[in-house]
């Protein structure tokens, strides 16, 4: 068992779970800074601009599986087509 004394870390695996009911329940503020975080980390995954704003807006797609598409060699374009 490994403990994570990060909260911010703790905070992201838990938006990064949300499901899309879960997600229209959470306040404006929160909503738009997990939406953000998305957004920057699918950047940094490799999609464009548009492409992250797109994925990042379907917060029920795992974040996590989106990157792992690119890492493991998917082009963005690809993976945006098999995710949506």
């Amino acid at each position: 068992m490994t403990l994570n004394c990060d909260p911010v870390a703790e905070t992201r695996k838990r938006e990064a779970a949300l499901t899309a009911a879960q997600f229209e329940l959470i306040d404006e503020t929160e909503a738009e800074a997990i939406l953000r975080w998305r957004f920057e980390e699918l950047v940094r995954a490799g999609y464009d601009i548009g492409s992250a704003l797109v994925l990042a807006s379907h917060v029920e797609i795992d974040l996590h599986n989106a990157s792992a598409l690119t890492r493991r060699g998917c082009p963005p374009d690809t993976a945006l087509r098999i995710l949506l």
